[in-house]
């Protein structure tokens, strides 16, 4: 990875690591900024192996969220089990071939079962994060030593593991250049870092990347259709599809969001609208 690829992993971070929605936090690291780079970079052309590179995006936060929340290890032995998986997924990959339009479709199909798994089991209310009651439960499950590495990794991370984690992941991802062929395109740069930043909503980040990795997938199509033009060509293609796919996922939702619900108060048996004028409404 070239030092423009180091500042702009580090600007992702960065931009995560301001934001307090995981929803945000998930589209702004779907965004193929490093995925841009890389093309730019690297020379290669997109091809099946990227698609299931994607894939690989979304099993690397599965695997981080499993080891750091189920099997309660520390959040940064779960970052190498996250590469491990992805670099073993390159390395099944080697040998073969995979053809775009047969790759694309079965990544288009994995993802539509995703969602609907998602769809028909959504995650459980949360209590307010500032609900003693929560804070007092995380804290009797969590174990002191996992407590204390929480806090003691908060107060260093921002200025030596950070730091540390990006210059490493730079110089992994050169080593392994070969061994990951084409996935190196899509291999987790900034993902190690933001498994770090959102490690306490990994479970719930985890959903919302695998619904905008469709963003991604519109992205590597348009490069491939446009690609033989010029690599300018297909990378501004790319970006019209993903930009096209995020609006179509997201629009319908922000807008429904945002519908103002008339406000209703109740005085004694009468309802008043949000206009505060007295109409007579249905009695409690």
């Amino acid at each position: 990875m070239t030092v423009s690829g180091v500042l702009l992993v580090t600007a992702v971070v960065w931009a995560v690591s301001l934001l307090r929605s995981v929803r945000l936090r998930a589209f702004v690291y779907s965004l193929p900024l490093p995925m841009t780079l890389a093309l730019l970079t690297t020379g290669y052309r997109v091809d099946g192996s990227h698609l299931i590179g994607v894939v690989g995006l979304n099993l690397f936060f599965v695997l981080v969220t499993v080891a750091h929340h189920r099997l309660r290890w520390p959040i940064l032995l779960a970052d190498l089990a996250g590469v491990a998986g992805y670099v073993a997924l390159g390395a099944a990959l080697l040998a073969v071939s995979v053809p775009f339009v047969p790759a694309l479709a079965g990544t288009v199909l994995l993802w539509l079962l995703a969602a609907l798994l998602l769809r028909r089991h959504p995650p459980p209310a949360a209590p307010a994060p500032d609900d003693p009651e929560r804070r007092a439960t995380h804290d009797d499950r969590a174990a002191p030593s996992e407590r204390d590495g929480d806090e003691a990794a908060g107060e260093r991370l921002p200025a030596l593991a950070k730091l540390a984690l990006i210059l490493g992941g730079a110089v992994s991802t050169g080593l392994l250049g070969q061994l990951l062929r084409g996935l190196v395109v899509t291999f987790p740069y900034a993902g190690v870092l933001v498994a770090v930043e959102v490690r306490r909503e990994l479970p719930a980040f985890c959903r919302h990347f695998a619904r905008n990795s469709l963003g991604l997938v519109g992205f590597l199509t348009g490069c491939w259709l446009c690609q033989d033009l010029s690599t300018a060509a297909g990378l501004a293609a790319g970006w019209a599809v993903f930009a096209l796919t995020a609006a179509v996922l997201h629009l319908p939702a922000y807008g429904h969001g945002n519908r103002r619900p008339v406000r209703v108060q109740a005085t004694g048996n009468v309802l008043h609208g949000g206009d505060g004028h007295g109409k007579r409404g249905v009695e409690a």
